[in-house]
């Protein structure tokens, strides 16, 4: 199980932080950063700064790993960032969409829980 784990934290931090090179090439006022968490198993990558004048700062993706599953907690992009996973290794059942209600899960063809 560890070694699977380690697998889906490589995944993560690759994609956090190609999405943050990317972020960054806007060049838009705003940084992205990738924020690890391996202890408690929290992996964000969050955009901050200011831009026309107002001080902005939230997360772009948070991702949990917690009972053997990528747990996604933030998508604030069009991006199919769970399709995106399942295409980098991660089986599709072991990924939940946590931003979804519980009632919708089971729908979703993702983990429930």
């Amino acid at each position: 199980m560890a070694t699977k784990l380690k697998k889906y934290e490589r995944i993560i931090i690759q994609a956090l932080t190609e999405y943050a090179e990317m972020f960054n090439q806007q060049r838009d006022g705003l940084e992205a950063t990738v924020i690890i968490d391996k202890v408690g198993g929290h992996y964000q990558l969050l955009n901050s700064g200011w831009r026309n004048g107002e001080y902005q700062f939230y997360v772009i993706f948070h991702f949990d790993i917690r009972g053997g599953k990528v747990w996604v907690q933030e998508n604030r992009t069009d991006v199919l960032i769970a399709k995106e996973l399942v295409e980098r290794g991660i089986p599709k059942n072991e990924i939940v969409l946590g931003l979804q209600s519980p009632d919708l899960r089971a729908e979703s063809g993702y983990a429930a829980a």
